[in-house]
């Protein structure tokens, strides 16, 4: 099935999505969902966290999204932008509290393509989440904790909803492997892939490394050129990110993306510049930075992939109720 059709099919199904959502294995998955966000929401909490309102506008937003295009308007007279992701702001709300969540809705108009990797939607939530004067290694040890909190909770109060969905789900072991971005690329290789070092791993290769796993694992210390100007450079390895991304097993890819932030404004202005960003978009969090801001490590995990992975789906837009997928247009 090439592209075109794919798309028709999806938009034919989307269209009676009123008629969809009232099947056993849709409301199945609804209910997962309201437990995986409650579930979320308790561990966070019961581990020193507060909830803010994330953005939904603001005059610049997350430029690392991979090829995806930004929403752009006019906010009386000012350009504006839809949030990709919050991340610039989950800075600022670590200066008021040393432990912070939202659920961040996002807006990327993906390529067209994306609907075949079967994981991409136009428009998404995050749970971001960041930590004042963490590490990296910090915070994937409470993105491990959460993980495995919430599987746990929903097998416990979720196991008819399972049963519907006839979803075996395994408990992740801890702790979780790590690997590094180079081991993986050589891994890759080795399977007969075409993957260059110190580049962003395709999609391709992010579902043939997934699927070499049978658990949850760590891919860590990304090259500097591969992520964005936030992202905080290793002062003993030169090069090298000290950030992450979480993988699901079976093949579902991509769970977490985070890593602790680059603070200093010289620092910042240096990696915008090299990339070609223009240092003038991002004038509030420049001058934030100028005057002084707290360190910190964060991560974002996208709720309609986890629910996709919990209730062992084949797509993603089989995770939501209201679905905006890629080059199709519905309700």
């Amino acid at each position: 099935m090439d592209r075109a059709q794919r798309q028709a099919q999806v938009q034919a199904q989307l269209q009676s999505r009123y008629r969809d959502i009232k099947r056993p294995e849709m409301r199945a998955v609804m209910r997962v969902q309201d437990e995986i966000l409650s579930a979320l929401r308790d561990h966070l909490r019961g581990i020193g966290f507060i909830e803010i309102l994330a953005p939904i506008i603001g005059p610049a937003t997350d430029p690392g999204i991979r090829g995806a295009h930004q929403v752009s308007f006019d906010y009386y007279g000012t350009q504006f932008k839809v949030m990709s992701s919050m991340i610039l702001y989950k800075q600022m709300a670590v200066n008021s509290f040393d432990r912070i969540f939202a659920l961040s809705p996002n807006i990327r108009l993906e390529p067209d393509e994306t609907i075949e990797t079967g994981r991409h939607l136009s428009e998404f939530r995050q749970l971001d989440l960041e930590v004042a004067r963490a590490s990296y290694f910090d915070v994937m040890e409470i993105g491990e904790g959460m993980v495995t909190y919430v599987v746990k909770r929903v097998k416990a109060n979720c196991s008819d909803e399972l049963d519907v969905l006839g979803r075996e789900l395994k408990t992740p072991k801890l702790p979780f492997k790590k690997i590094t971005y180079h081991d993986a690329v050589e891994l890759l290789r080795e399977k007969g892939l075409e993957v260059k070092q110190g580049e962003e791993i395709s999609w391709e290769a992010e579902a043939t490394l997934s699927n070499s796993f049978r658990d949850f694992f760590w891919l860590i210390d990304y090259p500097k050129t591969a992520r964005g100007f936030y992202d905080r450079e290793d002062e003993e390895c030169p090069g090298i990110l000290r950030d992450f991304d979480l993988f699901y097993p079976e093949g579902y890819g991509e769970a977490v993306s985070g890593g602790e932030r680059e603070y200093k404004y010289e620092r910042v202005v240096a990696r915008m510049l090299s990339t070609g960003e223009v240092p003038e978009t991002y004038s509030w969090y420049l001058e934030m930075l100028r005057e002084g801001t707290t360190p910190s490590a964060g991560f974002g995990i996208g709720v309609e992939r986890f629910t996709r992975y919990v209730c062992g789906r084949d797509y993603i837009w089989e995770s939501v109720p209201f679905p905006k997928v890629p080059g199709v247009v519905s309700p």
